[in-house]
């Protein structure tokens, strides 16, 4: 239900701007919304195209996977398959405030901070970085319900009854502070893999779009199209390599995150650090337990980015083809 809501309202938001766009009317707030917006479709279908492999990640990660999802003869437990949309309706909600939020704040510090002469690797750091804390202030209780939710197991009536979102928000209601655990883990995650990721993703586009540009005798690269292609594949290279370096990052976010629900069920203040997390996962795992789902978190990255930054990318492009860009757009360029 929450899935059809969103993209109800991003439709309706989508017509108004592109009736202005054909008008001629578009300002500089609504050339900035429809690049959103781009993001945001992309961000909304990339979740129910790849979620399941979100899922699978979290329960390969969960403290519980030996007892839950692996039997005895270690061979892997059907149960690791079942459900594997629990949980999709919140991070498709947040989909869009969280798109905003980081692009909007990434586009303007590096529009600002790019005309100081500092290196432009360091302007996509540093603007990627601050955008990206904001981003985990906005996601995380959208993070926290839906990583609970991946793994919650109840009986047939109970299944009938409520759905797993419901059940697991109010289990976490008694504790609403829980919400926002794992914050700090989750930008410890997030900052590094962004950080990498985005310079990383500069650089590689710049490069392969003077490759192309040579492969055409010295022709620059201008369709959308074409443009669009580059800004996904460099994303997806950055977005995958970035994705497993800060794997044990992920694992240490899950852990916490899934503490959550913990404390609920037991009626107890659970507090552990991500110091305290990551020894006792080297103690019961091994360094291999760090990375535990990292190739599933690096299949379903290199993908996923590849959509969304190609979309966003894209977007960006076909405004500027047509003459509706401002002093931001020719400084990136």
């Amino acid at each position: 239900m929450f899935d059809v809501i969103t993209l109800l309202v991003l439709c309706i938001k989508y017509e108004s701007l592109v009736e202005r766009l054909s008008a001629g009317k578009l300002d500089y707030v609504c050339k900035s919304r429809l690049k959103h917006l781009a993001g945001a479709f992309a961000g909304v279908s990339i979740n129910l195209i790849f979620f399941p492999l979100d899922t699978l990640k979290t329960r390969l990660q969960s403290p519980s996977y030996q007892q839950i999802y692996r039997s005895q003869n270690a061979t892997v437990n059907r149960t690791l398959f079942r459900g594997l949309y629990q949980g999709i309706s919140t991070v498709t909600v947040i989909a869009v405030p969280s798109s905003v939020v980081f692009f909007s704040t990434y586009e303007s510090l590096k529009r600002v901070i790019g005309s100081t002469g500092i290196p432009q690797p360091a302007v996509h750091a540093f603007s990627s970085s601050v955008a990206q804390l904001l981003n985990c202030a906005v996601v995380t209780p959208a993070e926290v319900l839906k990583q609970n939710a991946q793994i919650l197991k109840h009986d047939a009536q109970t299944k009938k009854r409520i759905s797993p979102t419901t059940e697991v928000t109010r289990m976490l209601m008694k504790h609403p502070a829980g919400l926002w655990r794992g914050y700090t883990a989750l930008a410890a995650r997030d900052l590094p893999f962004t950080a990498l990721q985005f310079p990383v993703f500069e650089y590689l586009k710049k490069n392969l779009t003077v490759r192309r540009s040579r492969m055409k005798d010295g022709e620059p690269v201008t369709g959308v199209f074409e443009r669009a292609r580059i800004s996904a594949a460099s994303a997806g290279i950055a977005g995958s390599a970035a994705a497993w370096i800060t794997t044990p990052f992920d694992v240490v976010k899950t852990r916490m995150m899934l503490e959550a629900s913990e404390e609920s069920k037991n009626r107890r203040e659970i507090r552990r650090s991500v110091l305290q997390i990551l020894q006792s996962i080297l103690r019961d795992d091994g360094v291999t337990g760090l990375f535990r789902g990292g190739l599933v978190r690096a299949m379903f990255t290199i993908a996923g980015n590849g959509m969304y930054m190609g979309c966003y990318e894209g977007a960006k492009f076909y405004l500027n083809d047509r003459g509706m860009h401002g002093e931001e757009d020719e400084l990136h360029r």
